[in-house]
């Protein structure tokens, strides 16, 4: 598989300079208390690069819609954040390249980020105590998924869960911020007036190019050097799914259950939940050109409840969703585009579209709707 030279590389040449003097470097080069953890050392190993050799993005700038469309492609994944009339939207061609983006969404401070080997795009409120943390790369993984440290302290932090594992925040955990995944053409339809994370980074990097090709192959497998756990046999290790914590249930929903009707409804806690699914997203992690990745969809998670009722959801077309009881038109990113409720919002749930065996390694009593006998 091609990706797996494209690991090396990232680790060497594509990470920036000061990559082998960051090899020879130990504990010394950190401040934290590594007498406090919540997790086993041993299970957190190097991925490669060192601190910071992945270099997260502190002073994001962005550009409007229109000058976005110069360089991005109608079926590219963008995380999008949004904080009441403000939103933002974070390409994965970009993401890919420096997994941690710190910045401000309207009034709130939040870190966004993406592990490319568990196909965890996650954002957090990035404050605590009242205290605004900034991150970077620690260079480990802990179960093939990014581990995240804070410049404040240099506690480090489980990306997939947003806990933390390592130093004074041992234990704590970070707010998660809503941050689906949808197409470019979804963000900019539904945002026109939207911002979007300029290329102009400060680094030089091939960005719209994947270096991981070939590393999601839905008969393929984690890096068995950095995923040491047994894969959960439930489902295809590669199998991307809709994953949610929710009023302490963990929850997970492989995508190819979509295939059978692109809706859900279900109850998770004691909440009543609907999961959308849309075609029209490529994988960032399939082709060389992150444009030209096969079509895996995008999904939204939200609370049926609205203005005192609960609503039930129907399929009405691709990307298109019909609550029973108006009979209003919805779209991947939960807004009424027709019909009665237009104009209303449904509230969303904060979820990720994780590779199956990171969640399951993370989430082992997780509860799955639906086994499908394939993977997409």
């Amino acid at each position: 598989m091609s990706w797996r030279p494209a690991l090396a590389a990232i680790a060497i040449a594509a990470m920036g300079p000061g990559w082998v003097e960051g090899q020879s470097r130990s504990r010394g080069e950190w401040t934290t208390d590594f007498s406090r953890h919540t997790v086993p050392l041993e299970e957190i190993v190097s991925g490669g690069p060192p601190k910071d050799g992945i270099p997260a993005i502190d002073h994001p700038t962005f550009v409007a819609v229109k000058d976005a469309d110069r360089w991005l492609r109608a079926r590219e994944p963008v995380v999008v954040v949004t904080d009441g009339d403000a939103a933002k939207a974070y390409p994965i061609q970009i993401l890919i390249w420096h997994e941690i983006v710190n910045d401000v969404v309207g009034t709130r401070p939040v870190s966004v980020t993406y592990c490319p080997l568990c196909n965890t795009a996650l954002a957090f409120d990035r404050r605590l105590d009242g205290v605004v943390l900034d991150f970077g790369t620690t260079g480990r993984l802990r179960h093939s998924d990014l581990v995240m440290y804070d410049r404040q302290s240099e506690s480090w932090w489980q990306q997939a869960s947003g806990e933390g594992i390592v130093g004074v925040h041992a234990g704590r955990r970070l707010e998660f911020v809503s941050a689906p995944v949808v197409s470019w053409a979804a963000y900019k339809g539904a945002y026109p007036e939207g911002q979007v994370l300029s290329r102009k980074t400060g680094f030089d990097r091939p960005y719209g190019k994947n270096p991981y090709a070939g590393y999601d192959d839905p008969s393929g497998s984690p890096i068995a050097s950095f995923f040491r756990r047994r894969i959960d046999q439930r489902l295809p290790a590669m199998e991307r799914v809709v994953a949610i914590s929710l009023d302490g249930e963990d929850v997970a929903v492989p995508f190819a259950r979509f295939q059978e009707r692109p809706v859900v409804d279900v109850e998770i806690g004691d909440r009543p939940v609907t999961l959308f699914w849309s075609p029209g997203t490529a994988s960032a992690l399939d082709d060389g050109e992150i444009s030209k990745g096969r079509d895996v969809g995008a999904t939204g998670v939200f609370d049926r409840r609205l203005d005192g009722r609960t609503l039930e959801f129907d399929p009405a077309g691709p990307g298109a969703f019909t609550d029973r009881q108006t009979g209003s038109r919805w779209d991947i990113l939960g807004r009424a585009v027709d019909g009665t409720l237009r104009g209303a919002q449904l509230t969303p749930v904060p979820h990720g579209n994780h590779f199956w065996f990171a969640w399951a390694a993370f989430k082992p009593t997780t509860r799955l709707i639906g086994s499908p006998a394939g993977s997409r």
